[in-house]
């Protein structure tokens, strides 16, 4: 299983937001901080904002928070809400059937099995949690380090 970038982005945001709660924040110093798109990061706080997960205020000393407590923001659900879908293979497409094996495959099943026990897992888990994992906000003076969600890939010279 694995993360849109759209979802790695709302997650990162959230943490991000979560530990700087004392200050309105920006998206530029978010993007700055794990230099990613900024344009991007702008579609993902909107639908973040949409959500209410985020809080955004315009103008010269505008810029976004935390719509809830960190506790009361339950990962799996801002999952669920972030990605398009989990296909985990072609036959989770309804409208892809060509599968030779889909009349008597086991592997839709197990996939499906899977993903419900990852996302269960997800749902046992709040952004206070992931705060706590690296040490709360006060453990690192309020700055934290770009956070990896995926290996990234390494090409050969």
């Amino acid at each position: 299983m694995r993360l849109t970038t759209y979802t790695d982005y709302a997650l990162r945001t959230l943490m991000y937001l979560a530990v700087n709660r004392e200050r309105m924040v920006t998206i530029q110093d978010i993007a700055d901080l794990h230099g990613i798109s900024k344009n991007h990061l702008t579609k993902v706080v909107h639908q973040l904002g949409q959500l209410g997960l985020v809080e955004t205020v315009r103008g010269r000393n505008g810029g976004i928070k935390l719509g809830h407590e960190p506790a009361e923001i339950n990962i799996g659900k801002v999952v669920r809400q972030t990605e398009t879908d989990f296909h985990m293979a072609e036959c989770f497409d309804s409208d892809n059937t060509s599968c030779a094996y889909a009349s008597a495959c086991a592997l839709k099943d197990a996939l499906g099995a899977a993903t419900t026990a990852y996302l269960k897992v997800l749902d046992d888990v709040t952004l206070e949690n992931l705060l706590r994992k690296r040490g709360g906000r006060t453990g690192n003076g309020g700055v934290i380090k770009p956070l990896r969600f995926h290996a990234q890939a390494k090409t050969k010279k």
